[in-house]
């Protein structure tokens, strides 16, 4: 099982085992990260799941599609690091993915 790294705004380093096919999202839910709230759970339509993927994993994760980087813009929220959580899928080559959670 892929191991997931949230870090939290004051630098602490949580990891987590995320299942295949899951969402980064669905993971930190499971494993109750503070700061990702996942409010519409997982439908791209709220924006409280929100991270900035390391710059070392953006070519494996991808960049945001149209509805999610309208999403962020509407929100606020810029850069091309940053993705909605609940659209990261979970697979066997995001083993280590490093994300960060907004404060």
């Amino acid at each position: 099982m892929p191991v997931i790294k949230y870090v939290q705004a004051n630098g602490q380093i949580v990891e987590a085992d995320v299942p295949l096919g899951s969402s980064v999202m669905q993971g930190a839910v499971a494993h109750m990260i503070e700061g990702i709230l996942a409010d519409c759970g997982g439908a791209c339509s709220c924006g409280t799941c929100t991270v900035h993927v390391d710059a070392a994993w953006m070519s494996l994760v991808g960049e945001a599609c149209d509805l999610e980087r309208d999403m962020l813009e509407g929100i606020g929220v810029q850069g091309a690091n940053s993705r909605l959580s609940c659209q990261i899928e979970i697979t066997p080559e995001l083993d280590g993915l490093i994300v960060a959670v907004p404060a």
